[in-house]
């Protein structure tokens, strides 16, 4: 009887130790290139920045920001150009819908933060909107001086503009509506009248209900799309069997924004998820410590926190400092 129980013993030792092993090596990056090559993307193009630890849900940032570095205001033309020139992968920008059923790129929900506007996008036309001053009320030393006042009269740019000064190039487009009605003008007024190689650089995300988002994928299945619901839902249920190496199907076709703290938890981080999540059309954003108000890998030191070998996308509301 010992030796049987011995043996049995014996057994659920080496079971243990063969699934051990087979969890190592099928999560480890140990075999992957320690040649780090991520790539980058924008947070609204090239954008005054500012001290995230003080940021509320409510805080108009434009009041706060750090004294002047480079002449760009957030979601503009002359923005996205000097992100892309300065290597940018992709840029983020936001929309909303206005009047008269047109996009225009902004993203605060009230247009006294930024602007000498008053109300919301949706009271204006997108004509209306062009004579607003969008940098009327930035300020870096709590209202002594406007360093951007007069500057941003006519530079808030509609969607279409925005496509047809960057015919080639890949965006994350932030709805920032929430609603089904801006969601289908996004698709039925911009992104049907693309070509495939087009739309497959757009990829789409929110905080908005899922109905808006089934819609785009029921016109184009292969869009990458994002909600938080969507993620943190998908990144569970990997959680619990993608030891296996199994890619839930709702990981596929989606944008992963992974604050750095919390991605180390994941099966197969670095390279190997990154690896998986490629191979169902998913991209990995990585974005600096727990990834609060958008806080991205904007210094050189920071830089030094991207894993070794990490071959997906970092999060950046700095391009030009990183990329010198």
């Amino acid at each position: 009887m010992k030796k049987r129980k011995g043996k049995n013993v014996t057994i659920v030792l080496g079971l243990c130790i063969v699934m051990i092993a087979f969890i190592w090596f099928n999560n480890t990056s140990q075999f992957y290139s320690k040649d780090t090559n991520y790539k980058i993307l924008a947070h609204r193009g090239l954008a005054q920045t500012f001290d995230i630890s003080i940021v509320e849900s409510d805080t108009n940032t434009a009041e706060i920001i750090y004294p002047p570095e480079h002449p760009y205001l957030e979601n503009t033309i002359s923005s996205m150009k000097a992100a892309f020139d300065h290597g940018a992968d992709v840029v983020e920008l936001d929309i909303k819908l206005t009047k008269d059923r047109q996009l225009a790129v902004f993203h605060d929900f009230t247009l006294e933060y930024r602007t000498n506007g008053n109300g919301k996008i949706k009271d204006y036309t997108m004509e209306e909107l062009k004579k607003l001053d969008i940098g009327y009320r930035y300020t870096a030393d709590k209202g002594i001086t406007f360093p951007f006042r007069g500057q941003g009269i006519g530079m808030m740019p509609s969607l279409d503009e925005v496509f047809a000064a960057f015919p080639n190039q890949e965006f994350l487009i932030h709805e920032k509506d929430g609603d089904m009605e801006t969601t289908k003008v996004l698709w039925d007024n911009y992104l049907s009248e693309m070509s495939k190689n087009q739309l497959n650089q757009i990829t789409v995300y929110g905080d908005g209900d899922s109905e808006g988002f089934n819609y785009l994928q029921s016109k184009h299945s292969n869009m990458k799309l994002l909600t938080n619901d969507r993620m943190k839902n998908a990144l569970l249920k990997y959680e619990l069997i993608g030891w296996t190496g199994y890619i839930p199907k709702e990981l596929h076709n989606m944008e992963l924004h992974l604050p750095l703290n919390y991605a180390k938890y994941l099966w197969g981080w670095p390279n190997k998820f990154v690896a998986r999540m490629e191979s169902v059309n998913t991209r990995v954003v990585i974005v600096e410590g727990n990834g609060k108000w958008s806080e991205g890998f904007d210094t050189k030191a920071s830089l030094k926190k991207i894993p070794a070998g990490y071959q997906g996308y970092i999060w950046t509301n700095r391009v030009d400092r990183i990329t010198k």
